[in-house]
């Protein structure tokens, strides 16, 4: 097992009911801005719920964060706090919602332009404004870690960021909040969680036990869980079960102690930018491919993946691991995730541009063992046609 440093302090408050604690959570005078995307959460009862709870605070509403958050809205955000005095911040909604919250919660904060987070690769983040989270859509992780995204609409730049400053002070998770989620955004969330966790588990093996048996559980019960809560979308354990399975798939606990790989989510980020494909369809397209390719310096693990998640014991070894990667292209099929660049109308001609905006980001050597080259990333997206 491999040196770590794991801290995460966020406070979770999980099951029915628990948005009425926010009254306790949040100081009654300071000035809140509650932070949300497309308004399903006043179509839901999520927002009537959260004001209810928040009956005796001042609360101001900034809503239209995008599924990728954008720099130029978050910007219009930041300039809210800072003319409206705010002491607060409440993120009800997904992971792009808490992204774009913690962007502004220290962007807020600093004197210079907010995108230099990006370039001092967050090093210019000493403080940041006090935020929680409400979570509605389970996927991200980004409830319990203190990192995000951000997409420069400008420049069709897809950005990641973190710091210790931008851990949530607590979130809520209750499950129920999720019932009437479209199956699109259900399916989707079940993948990136998955994607999520094989960016930590599918590399090479230390000796770290613990993590590798605490990432199976989670691929096993996403696998279990995920066509549930498609056909019985009601069904409280089993939102419950994926709704944890998200926040632990990206917290930091499978990835202390272990190599992480990233380069599937680097590619993904571009072909979101570029193409404004969801983040879990660019996963789905990806993975199986940077798999594939990459079959021999992941061996050891893609034949623990085949025995332990897929329960794959018999015939030669490629064989188990070609029939484990066409397992996982099957459910994410099932979620209703395509696993093609074609699915998406994308074709043999745009793959130049995606490898030149990776390129142009620096993202030239990849992967737990840095060998995800530019000629790596063409291969696995002429792979994924």
């Amino acid at each position: 097992m491999l040196n770590f440093d794991f801290y995460n302090p966020t406070q979770i408050l999980f099951g029915k009911g628990q948005i009425a604690a926010l009254a306790k959570l949040i100081p009654a005078d300071t000035r809140v801005l509650l932070l949300y995307g497309g308004g399903s959460i006043k179509q839901n009862g999520v927002f009537d719920e959260v004001m209810g709870a928040l009956a005796g605070h001042e609360v101001l509403e900034f809503s239209g964060i995008e599924p990728n958050p954008s720099y130029e809205t978050l910007m219009r955000a930041i300039e809210l706090v800072k003319r409206e005095n705010i002491g607060y911040l409440l993120a009800v909604g997904g992971g792009s919602v808490i992204d774009g919250t913690k962007f502004v919660a220290a962007g807020a904060l600093l004197d210079e332009d907010p995108w230099s987070i990006f370039d001092k690769r967050s090093a210019n983040v000493l403080s940041a404004l006090p935020f929680g989270v409400v979570l509605t859509l389970p996927a991200t992780g980004s409830e319990m870690n203190s990192g995000g995204v951000v997409t420069r609409r400008a420049t069709h730049e897809k950005r990641s960021f973190a710091s210790r400053k931008l851990y949530p002070a607590f979130s809520i998770l209750d499950p129920s909040t999720t019932y009437s989620l479209p199956t699109r955004q259900v399916g989707n969330g079940v993948v990136d969680a998955f994607a999520h966790v094989m960016e930590q588990y599918l590399t090479y093996p230390v000796g770290a036990k613990v993590q590798d048996r605490f990432a199976e559980g989670l691929l096993l019960t996403l696998i279990e869980e995920g066509p549930k809560a498609l056909s019985d979308p009601e069904d409280y354990d089993v939102r419950a079960n994926v709704m944890w399975c998200a926040t632990l798939a990206l917290n930091g606990l499978i990835g202390a102690g272990v190599p992480q790989d990233w380069a599937t989510h680097m590619i993904g980020h571009e072909l979101t930018a570029l193409y404004n494909l969801d983040h879990a369809q660019t996963l789905a397209v990806i993975l199986p491919n940077m798999l594939r390719l990459r079959k021999e310096a992941k061996r050891e693990k893609l034949l623990q993946f085949a025995a332990r998640v897929w329960d794959l014991h018999g015939g030669d070894e490629d064989t188990r691991i070609e029939a484990a990667i066409t397992r996982m292209e099957q459910f994410f099929e099932q979620m209703g995730v395509k696993t093609r660049l074609g699915d998406y109308g994308l074709k043999a001609d745009h793959i130049d541009q995606v490898i030149a905006a990776l390129e142009a980001h620096r993202m030239v050597k990849l992967g737990e063992r840095r060998d995800v080259t530019l000629d790596v990333s063409r291969k696995v997206l002429e792979m994924s046609l």
